[in-house]
């Protein structure tokens, strides 16, 4: 599965939802809904932080931790 795929998989994922999803990487924070802020930041190797708020986060939290574990991202939802 290429990088590409594992974005835009990830990037369509969180767009289904009204949260707001912002991946922590090191000191930075990616909004996910966006393509061109996961290009830059997703890169194998790093472990992510995943932070969710809005109203549908619990939904949005399940489907974005799936998604990050099909693509073997590894990624810790912060509740």
């Amino acid at each position: 599965m290429s990088n590409n795929a594992a974005i835009v998989d990830i990037s369509q994922t969180a767009n289904k939802f009204r949260s707001s999803i912002v991946l922590q990487a090191e000191n930075k924070y990616i909004d996910v809904k966006s393509i061109l802020g996961l290009f830059t930041t997703l890169v194998g190797g790093h472990s992510y932080e995943l932070h969710v708020h809005g109203p549908d986060a619990d939904e949005a939290k399940a489907a974005m931790s799936e998604v990050f574990a099909k693509h073997n991202l590894n990624v810790q939802v912060v509740e």
